[in-house]
């Protein structure tokens, strides 16, 4: 039986979400070793950036495979979203205990955090956004808009690799898969062709 776009559409949003139940599970049992809140903000806060990278892959598979699946970008950029905000979630209420003046202090201060600030305000004004009735008010203004989620990707890449205290490879594939997709984003190929391709569904 094949499925309807609609049910694939859910289903990733339900696999989606189940790294970060998962890791919540964890840090319920005990079981996120010496250091559980630092280890639940990093995994959830990855995740936000995996799913970013996800999201942007969508146009350059279509353009390169031939594979079309912008109607599930949408949800991996909400999903993109969730773990970026459940990242801060748990930064603000396991890690600062709900304390608004150090929280404030730490987004002035200290780099990592406004840039991961940043990049969370960008993710929130695309989920609010991301909607029917925003795309018939903003018009052509909601695809420009929406091209800052290249932004927040970037700058999701600065945040990993300042908040570690040394220089492991693992942040700096993440930037250097993020600028790969950037400069193809920018190339006047790209542009070109999809002038005389059809226009992608808008809500996917």
């Amino acid at each position: 039986m094949r499925l309807s776009p609609r049910i694939i559409n859910w289903l990733v949003y339900v696999i989606g979400l189940q790294p970060g139940l998962w890791t919540f599970y964890l840090g319920v049992v005990d079981q996120l070793g010496a250091d559980p809140v630092k280890v639940l903000e990093h995994t959830l806060g990855e995740w936000a950036l995996r799913f970013l990278i996800l999201t942007l892959l969508i146009t350059p598979i279509r353009d390169l495979i031939g594979l079309n699946w912008i109607r599930y970008r949408r949800a991996l950029g909400l999903l993109a979203f969730y773990y970026a905000a459940a990242h801060f979630a748990t930064y603000l209420i396991l890690d600062q205990s709900l304390d608004l003046a150090a929280v404030g202090a730490d987004i002035v201060k200290r780099p990592f955090i406004t840039v991961g600030m940043a990049a969370l305000v960008i993710l929130t004004t695309l989920a609010v956004t991301s909607n029917g009735y925003s795309i018939r008010k903003l018009g052509p203004n909601w695809r420009r808009l929406h091209r800052l989620i290249y932004l927040a990707a970037a700058l999701g890449a600065v945040h990993f690799i300042l908040a570690v205290k040394s220089w492991p490879p693992e942040p700096l594939v993440y930037a250097g898969i993020i600028a790969v997709l950037l400069l193809y984003r920018l190339l006047p190929k790209r542009r070109s062709r999809r002038r005389v391709v059809a226009q992608p569904n808008p809500r996917g």
